[in-house]
């Protein structure tokens, strides 16, 4: 990958710490994010993935640490999902898939992650309910795969079902679903890796300035929300899903 010959790479740039910031502000890494700008600025599919998966470990990270330090993390509600995520997505990352279903697959994970951004899906309610073994398993099992396949750490699905089924608030969502992120895409990446896939040493470049944002978006998502940025960066979700349709 050369970053540099990619038409409008500097307009990318720009957008990565955007991108970046409002993810983390809800406790993401951002991967759905950035498959959508690299599907729009013409990345190489080869090269999608493990970047998406490698910019995920840094910016989920610092948005886990903001949101454990201010006390919203529950240990017990992660690991009910990570027993079985962990190995499914490395498995997921292992996985070749078609191109033509690839861009199905990723379609729909764009529409769940507008959907959240609008917050039209994972409302939060003020009671919680205790989540059973099986269905922590259930769901971490089928989200893991799925994310490890696509390139995402799997946080835009967690964090509404957590908020549908009543399983936490909404910081609490944002906690877990940062660590959950994190050993997804660690898992999905180290599949992706022993697959044979390559990660272009130019990744870091992005990892660099992807880390601004996710410091600044989670630091201000433990206070405050934004909207219009929110809404704003729905609509590129959306361009993102179309281009995916038409191409």
């Amino acid at each position: 990958m050369d970053l540099f010959q990619i038409d409008y790479i500097w307009f990318f740039l720009i957008l990565l710490p955007f991108v970046s910031f409002m993810y983390s502000s809800v406790g993401h890494g951002g991967a759905s994010g950035y498959l959508a700008m690299m599907t729009l600025f013409g990345f190489a599919p080869v090269v999608m993935k493990p970047t998406a998966l490698l910019l995920n470990l840094f910016v989920a990270a610092i948005a886990f640490v903001h949101y454990w330090r201010a006390g919203h993390f529950n240990i017990k509600l992660f690991l009910s999902f990570a027993a079985s995520s962990i190995p499914l997505a490395y498995i997921g990352g292992y996985t070749e898939v078609d191109g033509f279903y690839y861009k199905i697959i990723l379609g729909v994970f764009l529409v769940f992650a507008i959907l959240r951004m609008l917050n039209i899906i994972g409302k939060e309610s003020q009671s919680t309910n205790e989540t059973n073994i099986w269905q922590g398993l259930l769901v971490g099992g089928i989200i893991g795969y799925f994310s490890g396949l696509v390139g995402i750490g799997g946080g835009i699905i967690l964090t509404p079902v957590i908020l549908l089924m009543h399983w936490g608030n909404m910081k609490q969502a944002a906690a877990v679903s940062a660590l959950f992120i994190w050993v997804n895409s660690a898992a999905g990446l180290l599949g992706q890796l022993n697959s044979g896939v390559a990660l272009d040493s130019q990744a870091f470049i992005l990892v660099g300035i992807a880390v601004t944002g996710g410091f600044l978006g989670s630091y201000f998502g433990i206070r405050q929300k934004n909207r219009l940025l929110r809404n704003m960066l729905a609509i590129v979700l959306g361009l993102a899903c179309f281009k995916l349709v038409l191409f």
